[in-house]
C-alpha cells in the first residue's frame, strides 16, 4: 500500500511539474514583450541571438525608459543572448566562439556594445562590468520610418538593432 501511494504521488508530481514547464513556456509568449530569435551567418560564423521584443506604445524609450548613459539589457525581460559557433572579430576586436549576455549602452552619438560572460540573467540588474569578454563603440543612424517594436537581425556580415527611428549596427566577420 506504501509503494502504490509512494508511486502515485510521484506520479502526480511529475506530470505537475510537466505542466508547470508547459504553462511557463506559453507564458513566455503571452507576455507584452514576446521572445524572439535573430539568426544569420556573418563571415562564415553562425549567430543565434535571443531577445524579448518591447514595443514604444507611445512612450520615447531611447533617451527616455531606456535613458542615455545607462546599461541596457537591449530588449526586455532576461538578458539579450549572443551566441557565436567560433571565433570572432567585432568591430575589429577578438572575441571568443560562446554565449554571451548582449548589452549596450545607448547614446545619442555613440553607443556602447558590451558581450558579458554571464549570459543567463534577468535584464541588467545583476550586470557586472568585470564580467564583460568585450566592449566596442558604434555610431547609431537614423532608420527610414519609425519602429513601433524593438528589433534584431543578422544582415550580411552585421548584426542591426532598430527602434523608433534609431538603427545601430556591429560587424562581425570570422
Amino acid at each position: 500500500m506504501k509503494k502504490r501511494f509512494s508511486l502515485s504521488l510521484l506520479l502526480i508530481a511529475f506530470f505537475c511539474s510537466i505542466t508547470l514547464m508547459a504553462q511557463e513556456k506559453e507564458d513566455k509568449s503571452k507576455r507584452p514583450s514576446p521572445p524572439a530569435k535573430a539568426e544569420g551567418v556573418a563571415d562564415g560564423a553562425k549567430i543565434a541571438i535571443d531577445y524579448s521584443k518591447p514595443s514604444a506604445k507611445g512612450r520615447k524609450m531611447l533617451g527616455g525608459n531606456e535613458p542615455f548613459g545607462k546599461v541596457w539589457r537591449t530588449g526586455a525581460n532576461e538578458a539579450t543572448t549572443f551566441e557565436v559557433d567560433k571565433n570572432v572579430k567585432i568591430e575589429g576586436k577578438e572575441l571568443a566562439k560562446g554565449k554571451y549576455a548582449l548589452f549596450t549602452i545607448p547614446g545619442e552619438s555613440e553607443w556602447t556594445i558590451i558581450f558579458n560572460k554571464t549570459a543567463n540573467q534577468w535584464g541588467a540588474y545583476d550586470y557586472k562590468e568585470a564580467d564583460d569578454a568585450l566592449r566596442v563603440t558604434v555610431k547609431p543612424g537614423k532608420t527610414d520610418k519609425f519602429v513601433e517594436t524593438f528589433s534584431i537581425s543578422v544582415e550580411g556580415n552585421k548584426v542591426v538593432l532598430r527602434w523608433e527611428n534609431t538603427q545601430v549596427a556591429f560587424a562581425v566577420k570570422g
